[in-house]
């Protein structure tokens, strides 16, 4: 029976709050304030004490509410990504919502809400608790997926969402409820030392509990065969929502089902390395091969983000520590360039309507700026050294390679190379081309403060973590799960 002080430990839970009581805040209180920029600076601020509070926390790790949160460095790493992620979403919001008269406190509070979701379950080492804090991440991308209510795209986009996602919802509970029929338990360190007796006499409940688990995340993450709303949603979405949907539910997704499974499901883990590999190379292979016929950079980037899935699935296959910390570096820096991507892509669309790669041509003559930045992220993007997506992949395959999965990185190698067509393919139409008609060239850009401050540390990061990746690979060596 767990100590009084084990069972109620709310400094584990800090982060999420602050979340929370900012949520709250723009609920409540904002809306009867005159200037709106207030949520984008209470959000921002919420997101900051919360990292705050992580830096307070880390390497001490602590347990609480009766085991079912745990709070270590591997949980505390993934926060970091996603307050990141939701920072730099809030960032580029502002100018986005402004243009459409949609800059609502709501807006914000539900991508707050959201991002307490995705540590909630990163947190957690309870199914349950897992499943709680999912819900609490898909419901407000619901709603923000069709936030523009009036646009066709927009509603068409959240209910594809909503429904694919109670399907991955149905999945995940059937499969944890088979899961506690074959241990008796939902916590993920007794599902482990049981496992022995479940395979003697539940096999069936386990094998196919974790199956169905598996299923449900890999909606989430957008894995092979589970990817096909992503292009829709993605597209139709507001493309600063996308560029929170391309990351953060998908390091979420990835991170919760590292810990599922070389965790929880460690003693069955070798049963499903096969199924992981085939997922890897399916996700690669489909997300690269749809990306090419793409002329929208929006969808373009929504099935890049898939292949990016594929290569994160390379850690899941090897299942080592050092997978782990190599896949959490490469979140990390995905979180970096591939918003830094949408916030071009947000800056163009604000100015031109049209996501559609002919309105990149001749970037670079009329805002050179723009177009270096363009460059720079499609080339982290592509996996160009001294970019921090080389770095991010060349650790993620190493790791692969060290866990005999020689194949399968030839695969992903394969794959990178096929993916630098269509990151090239932007820089071509701005460097390269000629804007057609004389109104593409009259076109002035206006940025707000947020955005030019999105765009600085987006390629910061993109190229910081390339130049100078030792002190985040540190870190994300210590976050590594500990094996059972």
């Amino acid at each position: 029976m767990p100590q009084l002080d084990a069972a109620i430990n709310i400094n584990i839970v800090l982060p999420e709050i602050s979340l929370l009581i900012a949520s709250f805040l723009l609920l409540t209180i904002v809306p009867l304030a005159k200037q709106r920029i207030i949520s984008s600076i209470i959000s921002l601020a919420s997101v900051a004490v919360s990292l705050y509070f992580i830096y307070a926390m880390w390497n001490h790790q602590q347990t609480g509410y009766f085991g079912m949160v745990t709070c270590d460095n591997f949980c505390l790493f993934s926060k970091v990504i996603f307050l990141i992620t939701c920072g730099g979403a809030v960032m580029l919001s502002r100018d986005y919502l402004v243009k459409r008269g949609m800059d609502r406190p709501e807006y914000y509070a539900m991508m707050l809400i959201s991002t307490s979701g995705m540590m909630f379950m990163v947190s957690s080492s309870n199914l349950m608790v897992i499943f709680i804090g999912l819900e609490i991440m898909s419901l407000p991308l619901y709603v923000l997926a069709g936030f523009f209510k009036d646009d066709v795209k927009s509603t068409e986009s959240a209910a594809k969402y909503f429904f694919m996602g109670a399907f991955a919802s149905a999945f995940l509970l059937y499969g944890i409820a088979l899961v506690y029929g074959g241990t008796g338990t939902t916590d993920l360190s007794k599902i482990f030392m049981s496992t022995g007796i479940a395979l003697q006499k539940n096999e069936l409940y386990l094998i196919i509990g974790a199956a169905l688990i598996l299923i449900g995340f890999a909606f989430k993450i957008a894995a092979f065969p589970f990817h096909m709303w992503v292009p829709d949603v993605y597209q139709g979405a507001p493309t600063p929502v996308t560029a929170f949907f391309s990351i953060g539910p998908k390091a979420a997704g990835i991170a919760v089902l590292l810990r599922i499974f070389i965790i929880g499901f460690g003693g069955v883990y070798e049963s499903f390395t096969i199924i992981f590999w085939i997922l890897a190379f399916l996700t690669m292979a489909t997300g690269n091969i749809f990306a090419l016929m793409q002329n929208d950079v929006k969808r373009m980037l929504a099935y890049s983000s898939i292949a990016h899935a594929g290569y994160l699935m390379l850690a899941l296959t090897a299942g080592s520590s050092e997978a782990v910390s190599a896949a959490l570096f490469y979140l990390l820096a995905y979180s970096f360039f591939n918003m830094g991507a949408f916030a071009i892509v947000t800056i163009v669309e604000n100015k031109t309507g049209t996501n559609h790669i002919d309105t990149y041509k001749g970037l670079a003559s009329r805002h050179p700026w723009l177009a270096v930045f363009l460059a720079l992220f499609m080339f982290s993007l592509a996996g160009f050294p001294p970019t921090a997506g080389f770095i991010g992949k060349f650790y993620i395959f190493s790791a692969a390679i060290k866990a005999n999965l020689v194949w399968l990185v030839v695969a992903a190698v394969m794959n990178s190379l096929i993916s630098v067509y269509y990151y090239l393919r932007p820089i071509k139409a701005a460097f390269f081309e000629k804007a057609e008609g004389e109104e593409s060239s009259a076109v002035q850009l206006t940025l707000g403060p947020l955005m030019v401050v999105a765009i600085i540390i987006t390629s910061v990061g993109a190229l910081g973590l390339g130049l100078f990746p030792n002190y985040f690979l540190k870190l994300a060596a210590a976050s590594g799960l500990m094996m059972m």
